[in-house]
């Protein structure tokens, strides 16, 4: 038998290193943490770390009733590689077009999903999630695991009473994913290249791309001074909180992990999650100055000499306070970037281990849902660097320019846009691009800036800074309309809008009406939820819609509102509370993607 083959050392068992090859043998590669548990499980009658013949074979009986082991190994499959490839985005795939992907990623991802949603009551019948083969792009098929965990990461974006989970069809199933990618750019996401469709057919590059988005939104979205007062702890000699809020939360977590190295004595130091971790010497360090002493977190992984064997040891360590997620030993040695940022911001969101710290005003730090609103706006539209806090992001003009790009293309001369800047000179140059992006939004854009000159963009300065932002919005909404009204000698404006609206209303047999954006009865959500009915009828389920006798009710509404939107094809960014509280900026948004989807008629129909 091939297990006496493996018995390398002639002792009548089998060790880690032996067990792995026997699983890889019978069709299953198990990361090593894994392996170890399974030994840890089975090595019962006289424990050392190996197991014997009986005890292989009790383990083999309740692997193959778990994950079918029988039909791979007659398929004879080979462990797989770290990177495999699949079709691409199109029909064209067939004639050659490939798209990689990592499989550690696909590992990572399935095993984050399953411990994020394992209580899920409808994601029960999806779940576990086999994290080896494709099962991962099988399950997200009818959209109900992503809307999930939307939800998981960015908790009440999407209203559940808008997920389609039973009589599931092709129709309900589009929805569902119709609904996850405007509710993923709401939050921040780029899906510019993803249609519906590409996710119903599970195409594995896309589905993992924006899994990462989703997951990583969710691990660094709290990472900030508003969430955490002590992050103040981490600002270095000569600084002050402005400059804190500067730095992006990969930047504060490496910071974070320095300020822990340093108060454990270690003498290490971090610039990278990449080569600077690789030898699990900073993550023992670091689990061992974070965990509860009542975890009992030990240094022992230190005393492992093999680099992937202490990587194992280190995740046994970082199980204690249930942290284990995203790496396996691999990963950690290899460097793998990706999966070692989400493994220490999952570190930090459970222990932070940060001091209390009393004299801080975290309430003038905190972001206001208007620049929440702005922010994730501009990275859906996918800008790069992603832009994380606007007043210190924008200041040196480069995003304005991609932006200005995008809704009118032509617009910058990007021969006068200073790129690179030298560092004895990035002052000057900064407020160069500033104040030609203050030149094209006012000659280009026609937009009103009174009184607000580049110097204004380049220091940070809110309202001018908010003002460029707002308009920018507004823009790109409105030259969406008027590009579908296929007029472009008349600019759609908000009169017009509202006069659409209340047509659309009027022609169905509505009794709601607006006057305009300020209208104080758009709070109940109820002239939404009928415009939506009036575009698509009988996708509103009105037995859900409140009589908006309290606050409740009106944000109750406000919620079914924006998901049905979003879930019917209109990218609406706003929140339900702009609707509670008739925000008039945010109320243009709203309608103006209404009527975007209104125009787009019967190309975004289902049945």
């Amino acid at each position: 038998m091939f297990l006496v083959q493996l018995d390398t050392d002639g002792s009548g068992k089998i060790d880690l290193t032996e067990l792995s090859t026997a699983l890889e043998i019978v069709g299953f590669k198990l990361p090593q943490y894994e392996v170890r548990q399974l030994i840890a499980q089975y090595d019962t009658k006289c424990p050392d770390g190996k197991i014997d013949i009986d005890e292989f074979n009790q383990m083999y009986g309740k692997l193959k009733q778990q994950y079918d082991f029988g039909s791979k190994f007659k398929k004879n499959i080979a462990p797989r590689p770290n990177l495999k490839t699949h079709g691409g985005m199109s029909d064209a795939s067939v004639e050659g077009t490939t798209h990689s992907v990592k499989k550690e990623e696909q590992v990572a991802f399935a095993d984050w999903i399953n411990r994020a949603l394992k209580d899920d009551v409808d994601c029960k019948p999806l779940l576990p999630i086999d994290p080896e083969s494709d099962d991962l792009y099988r399950k997200v098929k009818n959209g109900i695991i992503l809307c999930k965990l939307i939800n998981d990461s960015v908790p009440d974006t999407i209203d559940e009473r808008t997920i389609n989970k039973t009589n599931l069809n092709i129709y309900r199933e589009h929805e569902n994913h119709q609904l996850v990618l405007s509710s993923a750019q709401a939050i921040g996401c780029n899906v510019v290249n993803i249609r519906p469709d590409e996710l119903e057919k599970g195409k594995p590059h896309l589905v993992l791309g924006l899994l990462w988005q989703i997951i990583r939104i969710g691990l660094l979205n709290d990472i900030n001074l508003a969430q955490h007062p002590g992050l103040v702890l981490l600002l270095e000699e000569g600084e002050e909180i402005a400059d804190l809020m500067k730095l992006s939360p990969e930047q504060i977590l490496i910071r974070w992990v320095n300020y822990h190295l340093r108060k454990a004595g270690c003498g290490r130091q971090i610039a990278n999650f990449s080569s600077d971790i690789k030898d699990s010497e900073v993550y023992t360090y670091l689990l061992h100055q974070i965990a509860p002493k009542e975890n009992g977190v030990t240094l022992a992984p230190l005393q492992n000499h093999d680099l992937e064997g202490r990587a194992g040891d280190m995740l046994d360590e970082a199980d204690k306070i249930g942290c284990k997620s995203f790496v396996t030993p691999k990963d950690v040695v290899n460097g793998n970037p990706k999966l070692n940022l989400a493994f220490v911001a999952n570190l930090f969101n459970t222990h932070p281990a940060l001091d209390k710290v009393d004299d801080v005003d975290t309430e003038q730090y905190e972001e206001t849902r208007e620049e929440k609103t702005y922010r994730n706006w501009m990275n859906s539209m996918g800008v790069n660097p992603v832009v994380h806090y606007l007043y210190s992001d924008l200041q040196d003009g480069l995003v304005f320019f991609q932006l200005f790009d995008i809704i009118k293309k032509g617009s910058v001369d990007w021969k006068r846009v200073i790129r690179n800047f030298n560092k004895m000179r990035i002052n000057f140059e900064k407020l160069e691009n500033c104040n030609y992006c203050v030149e094209i939004a006012r000659d280009k854009m026609m937009f009103s800036l009174v009184g607000i000159g580049g110097k204004d963009l380049q220091d940070g300065q809110q309202t001018a800074t908010l003002a460029l932002v707002w308009q920018l919005m507004r823009a790109y909404t409105l030259a969406l309309l008027t590009e579908l009204a296929g007029d472009k000698q008349h600019t759609i404006k908000e009169k017009d809008i509202i006069e659409w609206a209340n047509q659309k209303l009027k022609m169905a047999g509505k009794q709601t009406s607006f006057r305009d954006f300020k209208d104080a009865s758009l709070s109940d959500g109820k002239v939404i939820i009928d415009l939506l009915d009036s575009i698509v009828p009988g996708k509103i389920n009105f037995s859900l819609v409140k009589d908006c006798q309290s606050d409740e009710d009106k944000m109750a509404n406000a919620k079914y509102a924006i998901s049905m939107a979003r879930k019917l094809g209109a990218r609406v960014y706003a929140l339900p509370e702009d609707i509670v509280e008739v925000r008039p900026k945010m109320m243009l948004t709203i309608f103006a993607c209404i009527m975007v989807r209104g125009y787009k008629g019967s190309e975004h129909q289902t049945e």
